[in-house]
């Protein structure tokens, strides 16, 4: 049997985060991961600058190995069927990149034991430790596997019942011509106020998806995009390309569980997803930090007390949505989309506090 201080479940951003972190500060990591890497992972993928200090990760560095980081210097937003409003920044305020690629690098540079293709299959406590799959034991288990966790499964509660944002995206080669700006990624409201769709340039490749807050009707809000796509000529071949599902909490730590003895929540697994944004992987890599330091004050076998501040800190950076899953009322819905056409509305709260979170 394998053994180590900390097993990791999920080699993405929050996972190899945490366990680089862990592994600095001394501690024997295994990350597991279900996938094999580099995998296929889609996502509209921007890193502001901000994410970059965390990783403590050099822009150069990571464009001269070979992989995309695509500049991003202003965002074009809209509500489907009015004017585009163009905010240009004039600096770069963002990063593009293939989640496909950086997942990798980031696993890769952690420097700890990664078990890929290896799906967490059970979870059971033996004295003082966990055992997994009957094949590795460890003190501490990190749930990085995103909303579809194991490890929050086992820690979920009967309150626990938020529904989640579902999203479909696409990313593929630019087949010809796109009126797309490299480093001006298009975000286009729904006319209800209740998702957004957005196209992001990277390099030669391009991504576009849709997001929404519940999954009524989603598939035709789904088709008619795909058909924007092509008749705008904004992502040609779009409707022929490979579109996944996926699904994430936004900011919902307010029922869930994210620790017990020896266990800890961070990522998607802990629901902390921007409710405005959807971003994810500012929160992944802030979170696994956060972790990795609660662990190394607890040390190796720490109980739900010693990491009740962990749970306190994330709590508070990412509190629950307020938001309803209601639906907005026609008043409310008519005003939200008066205000997207407003350039002041637009810039200083929808881009710099909802999406780059200045």
């Amino acid at each position: 049997m394998l053994a180590c201080d900390a097993l990791v479940v999920g080699g993405g951003p929050a996972g190899s985060t945490c366990a680089r972190a862990l592994r600095q500060a001394g501690w024997d990591v295994i990350v597991m991961d279900r996938a094999r890497f580099p995998r296929d992972k889609v996502c509209a993928g921007w890193l502001t600058t901000h994410v970059l200090r965390r990783l403590e990760l050099d822009a150069d560095e990571y464009r001269g190995a070979g992989l995309t980081l695509q500049e991003i210097t202003g965002f074009r937003t809209s509500v489907f069927g009015q004017r585009a409003v163009d905010t240009r920044y004039g600096r770069v305020v963002s990063y593009a990149i293939r989640r496909c690629e950086f997942d990798d690098f980031l696993l890769r540079r952690a420097l700890v034991r990664v078990l890929e293709g290896a799906a967490l299959s059970s979870l059971r406590r033996e004295e003082d430790a966990w055992i997994i799959n009957d094949m590795v034991r460890a003190p501490v288990v990190i749930g990085a596997g995103g909303h579809f966790c194991p490890v929050a499964r086992h820690l979920r509660r009967r309150d626990d019942t938020p529904e989640p944002v579902v999203a479909k995206e696409a990313e593929f080669p630019l087949q010809g011509p796109s009126s797309v700006a490299p480093g001006m990624p298009e975000l286009l409201f729904c006319r209800d106020l209740e998702g957004y769709a957005w196209c992001v340039r990277k390099g030669t490749y391009i991504n576009v998806g849709i997001g929404r807050r519940e999954n009524h009707g989603f598939g035709a809000h789904v088709d008619e995009f795909m058909e924007f796509l092509e008749r705008s000529g904004k992502a040609p071949g779009a409707s022929r390309a490979h579109w996944k599902g996926h699904a994430y909490l936004a900011s919902g730590t307010g029922a869930r569980r994210l620790v017990e003895d020896g266990l800890v929540l961070i990522g998607d697994a802990a629901g902390l997803a921007y409710p405005e944004s959807g971003e994810g992987i500012r929160p992944a890599v802030e979170s696994g930090l956060l972790a990795a330091a609660a662990l190394a004050r607890a040390g190796r076998h720490p109980t739900a007390d010693d990491l009740g501040g962990y749970e306190r800190e994330l709590r508070a950076r990412y509190p629950p949505s307020r938001s309803s899953r209601g639906s907005l009322d026609g008043p409310a819905t008519a005003l939200g989309r008066a205000l997207l056409r407003s350039r002041a509305f637009t810039r200083h709260v929808v881009l710099d506090r909802w999406f780059l979170r200045n």
